[in-house]
């Protein structure tokens, strides 16, 4: 199996500030191309593009190929249940989204510390293992947010777990919040196969400072300034593989290009990828990967990531003014609110993968773009 999956949470959209706007006729040419380049692996989730993501993949994907020709993967989305009846009630629900009886890969979703005890008490892996015996899971596993203590309290209370979904890149690799490196080893411990995400660190590590690029240039001039994200990611040993949310078909060939045939890192380029890091770290301000699980269910309807990217943008360009006139353009969407219009509810920190303090954040954002 080829190592790169094709992450559906940033599909090729036909407005940029509408997530459901997916453009599916591009879709379609980026899911025949990926297949037809020997790739299979395609992973979605309830929430993603506004719950509009599995349904695109059914008529990209499910629709127009052979069920054996691919590998389908799925999340339970965790943080909305609230009682016993809502997993087989969600699951349905996703089965007919895809348009399939089974899923090759299926995950509960985000768990940290909390989401596990609560998924634990209503019986989530309990019906995880009842639908692999039913044959309509064939792997199962969960995506994971949280400590190195607490994914190993995780896989040694629940030992049938398949895999875990973890997030590691090379900025967050020694991170104190994210923990990528201390996930990893807990993982590999418990000697569990580990599927990447955010190996590009939500497109930051795509766009990187000019010095760092021009380290990666000097290595490699051939290679894109992503593909050393995805090839470190790729790189560690247990790792079956790496998602990439491609948003058109410019990143998916550059993607299928250096891991169609991967060669992991050598020894130079590792570190070529240290001297890089440290230079991307000092210009991170607000470590946001834009996942948006923290837009959903704002009642302000703040766009919180594109704002704390223009925060990031004022940082690494040092260009204030630059930086108002990005910030002003997105308020002028209807619906949205400003930063400032942010109550303190702090629903979207609940709900942030990165711990980020938003609420502080978005105060920030006010006070230096408003």
């Amino acid at each position: 199996m080829k190592k790169l999956g094709f992450g559906l949470m940033r599909l090729p959209l036909l407005q940029p500030q509408d997530v459901t706007s997916i453009d599916e006729a591009q879709l379609c040419r980026m899911v025949d191309r990926f297949l037809e380049e020997g790739f299979t692996y395609f992973d979605t989730a309830y929430p993603y593009h506004k719950q509009t993501s599995e349904g695109a993949i059914k008529r990209a994907l499910v629709e127009r190929h052979p069920r054996e020709s691919f590998l389908l993967a799925d999340k339970m989305p965790t943080y909305l249940v609230e009682k016993e009846e809502d997993f087989p009630r969600y699951f349905k629900e996703q089965q007919e989204r895809c348009g399939v009886e089974y899923f090759d890969y299926y995950l509960l979703h985000t768990l940290d510390r909390n989401l596990y005890e609560k998924t634990k008490k209503f019986g989530g892996f309990a019906f995880v293992k009842k639908m692999k015996e039913e044959g309509k899971i064939r792997k199962m596993g969960f995506s994971f947010h949280d400590t190195a203590d607490i994914l190993d309290k995780i896989l040694t209370e629940q030992p049938e777990m398949e895999f875990v979904q973890l997030q590691i890149n090379y900025i967050d690799w020694e991170s104190e919040k994210v923990q990528s490196r201390l996930c990893y080893e807990v993982a590999r411990k418990h000697g569990k196969p580990v599927i990447v995400m955010e190996p590009v660190r939500g497109g930051a590590l795509a766009a990187v400072p000019g010095e760092a690029e021009k380290k990666m240039k000097l290595a490699q001039p051939e290679l894109s300034v992503p593909s050393w994200a995805v090839r470190f990611a790729a790189s560690l040993d247990g790792v079956f593989m790496v998602l990439s949310g491609m948003s058109n078909e410019e990143q998916l060939m550059d993607n299928m290009s250096y891991m169609k045939e991967f060669a992991p890192l050598s020894e130079k380029e590792r570190q070529t990828v240290d001297e890089a890091a440290q230079i991307i770290r000092s210009t991170i301000t607000i470590p946001c990967t834009a996942c948006r699980y923290c837009v959903d269910g704002c009642p302000q309807n703040i766009p919180i990531p594109e704002y704390f990217a223009a925060i990031n943008q004022m940082e690494q360009t040092r260009d204030k003014d630059e930086a108002k006139k990005t910030y002003k353009k997105l308020t002028e969407e209807d619906g949205r609110g400003k930063a400032s219009a942010c109550i303190g509810c702090r629903q979207c920190e609940n709900h942030c993968p990165q711990h980020i303090d938003i609420t502080g954040w978005l105060a920030k954002t006010a006070k230096e773009l408003e």
